[in-house]
C-alpha cells in the first residue's frame, strides 16, 4: 500500500512550517533530508499522526491516517532525529520494552530482536547501556526500533542530510 500526503501544509503561529507538501510513498524505507528550519519535524509529526495538518490530509493506502489509528502505527515504523531512552536500558532492554510497545510477542520479539542486531552490526553490543555507546551505535539502535514489528513503511528522518 502507498502512503500519500495529499497538499499538507501546517501554519505555527504567523509561519507556514509546511507548505503545500504532496508525496507518494510506497513500501520501503525512506529517508527525509533539508536543512535546518525547512519543515522535516513538522511533517514527520503530520505523518506520524502526532500533529495534525493546518490544511491537506496523509493517507495510508486511500484511508485518512486518523481513522486506521493503531492499524496505522503497525504498518508505520519512525526514526526522529532524537529518540528517548532511559539512561539504565541496555540494547537488549530497550529493543525488548519497544517491542512490548509494538505488541510482539515474547518469542517473536527475540527473534526480531536477534536479526536486526546482526543487520546493523550491534550483537557485540546487546549487554551494553545505550547511553554508553557512540552517536553512531545509538541511531544504529534507533534504527532497529524502527524495523522490530517489520513495517511496510518506514521513514528515517536526519537534520544533517547523513543517512
Amino acid at each position: 500500500m502507498e502512503l500519500l500526503i495529499d497538499k499538507v501544509s501546517k501554519k505555527l503561529k504567523d509561519k507556514k512550517a509546511v507548505d503545500n507538501i504532496s508525496l507518494e510513498l510506497t513500501p520501503g524505507v525512506w529517508g527525509l533530508l533539508g536543512a535546518n528550519g525547512a519543515g522535516k519535524t513538522t511533517l514527520m509529526r503530520m505523518i506520524a499522526g502526532i500533529m495534525q495538518p493546518t490544511s491537506g490530509q496523509v493517507l495510508y493506502g486511500g484511508v485518512p491516517i486518523q481513522t486506521l489509528g493503531e492499524r496505522y502505527r503497525d504498518v508505520f515504523g519512525f526514526l526522529p532525529q532524537e529518540f528517548g531512552f532511559y539512561p539504565e536500558f541496555t540494547v537488549k532492554d530497550y529493543l525488548a520494552y519497544v517491542a512490548a510497545l509494538k505488541g510482539l510477542s515474547e518469542r517473536e520479539s527475540r527473534r526480531r530482536i536477534r536479526e536486526l542486531l546482526e543487520r546493523v552490526s550491534l550483537t557485540d553490543v546487546y549487554n551494553k547501556k545505550i547511553a554508553r555507546l557512540s552517536g553512531g551505535m545509538k541511531r544504529r539502535v534507533g534504527i532497529a526500533q524502527a524495523l522490530l514489528n517489520e513495517p511496510a513503511l518506514s521513514v528515517i528522518l536526519r537534520r544533517d542530510g547523513v543517512l
